[in-house]
């Protein structure tokens, strides 16, 4: 018997009180000619309000294009983009760039994309600033209300999170932090720990990304054929059903539009995504060389 899908207009509030569409577009990769702008403009047209990038991607122009054509009016929609490691000590022209090149006068949120304070002259981390110092610089640009109505971080784990929450001068908890999360990476002491901090979490490649090994797994594929829906779809449903914020990307439009359409898994399918990990492995797709996420 097929699931009951439909365009998934669910939202969570932020620490900051703002509202986040529980499904966007992520667009990592989507960096071919207009691929980023096709998939924001399908995306809007059918039902999507919430789009992700990062200045890193080098798809912001295109991203901003693409939320222009589809003439969708502003505060009905939900921005976000991050800070590259290379621009820790130069939040505000970096912010300034990624806003011009969007077309907007602000985000909805800005994220220190990775814990990684690093010179752009010689690659290596800074011995003089971390991402507290980022941080501190991000919190008074926020309280100024203007250019970032939320501020959060990517890539952080507990200890990260507890020494920036713990430092002297810190006094905005992050409204997200935006982490790869699937049933194969479930991050369970991440969890709870934002949950307790009432922290958004956010999961980018919530489909595993590319070659994944998501779309191979018996136990989802079984699930997906149990109610008659997309692997893809059951890894979205399964994402906001514990309560989190899911990124999934695509430059194909028919799996853009798929994408967006969920379904309430059975407790017994949930339970089952919920322990894969420990019955298949915990797999992580992205896990750059500069970065440590054992610390």
């Amino acid at each position: 018997m097929s699931a009951q899908l439909k365009v998934n207009t669910t939202e969570f509030t932020l620490n900051t009180g703002a509202k986040i569409p529980a499904v966007g577009l992520g667009t990592w990769r989507a960096s071919e000619k207009d691929a980023a702008y096709n998939s924001v403009l399908t995306a809007l047209k059918n039902g999507y309000r919430h789009i992700d990038t990062a200045a890193i991607y080098g798809n912001e122009e295109e991203v901003g294009r693409g939320i222009a054509a589809a003439g969708i009016p502003r505060n009905e929609l939900f921005v976000t983009t991050k800070l590259w490691n290379k621009k820790h000590k130069d939040v505000e022209s970096a912010l300034d760039e990624s806003l011009k090149k969007l077309g907007l006068d602000y985000v909805d949120l800005y994220l220190i994309h990775w814990p990684v304070s690093t010179d752009p002259e010689t690659d290596k981390p800074y011995s003089d600033h971390d991402f507290v110092d980022t941080w501190k610089t991000l919190q008074k640009i926020y309280k100024e209300g203007k250019k970032v109505k939320a501020i959060g971080v990517s890539n952080f784990t507990v200890k990260k999170l507890e020494k920036l929450l713990n430092a002297d001068g810190v006094d905005v908890v992050p409204a997200a932090n935006q982490v790869e999360a699937h049933p194969l990476l479930t991050q369970p002491e991440l969890y709870d720990y934002l949950k307790s901090k009432n922290i958004i979490l956010e999961a980018y490649s919530p489909l595993g990304s590319s070659e994944s090994p998501l779309f191979k797994n018996k136990t989802i594929t079984d699930i997906a054929e149990k109610n008659g829906v997309e692997p893809a779809q059951v890894l979205v449903s399964w994402a906001v059903q514990r309560d989190t914020v899911v990124l999934p990307k695509s430059v194909t439009d028919s799996r853009i539009i798929s994408n967006i359409k969920t379904f309430t898994l059975s407790k017994e399918d949930f339970e089952t995504l919920n322990k894969l990990s420990e019955k298949d492995g915990v797999v992580r797709t992205c896990n750059p060389g500069f970065n440590n996420f054992n610390d």
